[in-house]
């Protein structure tokens, strides 16, 4: 299986299955001598992990990450950096009946017609359980990004019908983890946590959109051509499971306006008066704030009685059992964070090795 790792000078690697012994990952390219705070990667990887209220699933796993290399005494080595975090509390058994079953929507069937064998249980490779390995790099990412002056911060703007309808530079970041959707405000938040309430009862399950913001990005990071800032963050954001659509600045919106309206003209200094660009031109960053939205469909699995064929092409009658979250978005904004940390960090070392003097 290829297509495992990621970036070009800050790689992440990442190994396991979801119900295996354990996932892990290697970072290459780490820069050495960088002071680094493990108790904000577990923060971020509690952030993301199952079972942390009663709107995520119920497997809880601790989700410990063990460095095993690439970190001593606080600091980077320059080294490869290796971790595993170890999957201590899987129930594989209430995977058994869909052994020989194709689940809608998920990646069961096209698994198995591309390598002919597939772990069935809860995913394997394709589960969502294999963001964590990208949570751990990402946050060391943002620790190496926040000591240049970048910050970046996603949140949950939108779960089905309830939106939170403020902009990104409205809102107060410090508010994202106040409640257990991760909406900074308590109003839209408490219907949006109704509504997820209301889909597990069901036994169904609901999507939604997660937006992010960068500050403090330099002018210059990304390539003209098809190493672009924003192709690499469409590409970051399209990789994360569940997810089905990637709008840059004005997004979809820039159909409704004209050219006069969408330019954004430059001010005396470089800035711009407007950001509908999202913090990017020709693929390059141009020093203003980067901001996109992520959408994500309904999960996958739900608990409703639905039609799906088995392996020998037979219809049968599927009910999903085991433990799935009636709405991913709230654990996926960490992931979203780290995605772009590692695109943007990535960019940055590139953008320092290709200037001479």
């Amino acid at each position: 299986m290829a297509g495992n790792s990621f970036g070009h000078i800050f790689k992440l690697t990442s190994f396991g299955e979801s119900h295996g012994i354990a996932i892990g990952g290697v970072i290459d390219g780490c820069p050495s001598n960088v002071e680094i705070d493990l108790d904000k990667i577990q923060l971020d990887l509690d952030r993301r992990k199952p079972g942390q209220s009663k709107i995520t699933t119920d497997r809880n796993e601790e989700d410990k990450v063990e460095f095993i290399s690439g970190i001593f005494e606080g600091k980077t080595l320059g080294t490869p950096i290796a971790f595993l975090i170890k999957n201590k509390e899987q129930k594989s058994d209430d995977y058994d009946k869909l052994k020989g079953v194709f689940r809608p929507s998920h990646a069961d069937f096209t698994y198995q017609n591309k390598f002919g064998i597939r772990d069935h249980r809860g995913g394997g490779r394709s589960s969502a359980r294999e963001t964590a390995v990208r949570v751990v790099a990402g946050a060391i990412a943002k620790q190496i990004l926040s000591g240049i002056g970048i910050s970046i911060h996603a949140y949950v703007s939108k779960i089905n019908s309830v939106e939170l309808t403020k902009s990104y530079f409205e809102i107060d970041a410090n508010l994202i983890d106040s409640n257990i959707v991760r909406c900074p405000d308590d109003e839209v938040a408490r219907k949006m946590i109704s509504l997820i309430e209301q889909a597990k009862s069901e036994g169904d399950s609901l999507g939604g959109i997660i937006t992010c913001f960068a500050k403090g990005v330099p002018v210059g990071l990304g390539e003209p051509v098809f190493d672009r800032l924003n192709a690499d963050l469409a590409k970051a954001m399209m990789s994360i499971n569940a997810v089905k659509g990637f709008e840059l600045g004005s997004g979809f919106g820039s159909v409704n306006m004209k050219g006069s309206e969408h330019n954004d003209e430059f001010l005396p200094g470089g800035k711009t008066k407007t950001n509908f660009s999202g913090g990017i031109q020709g693929g390059i960053s141009n020093g203003e704030d980067i901001y996109f939205n992520v959408a994500f469909k309904p999960v996958a699995s739900i608990k409703k009685m639905q039609n799906t064929i088995d392996q020998n092409d037979n219809q049968v009658k599927l009910e999903v059992e085991g433990r799935h979250d009636p709405c991913v978005v709230p654990r996926a904004v960490p992931i979203v964070e780290a995605m772009s940390a590692l695109v943007i960090l990535d960019h940055y070392l590139r953008n320092q090795s290709s200037r001479m003097g």
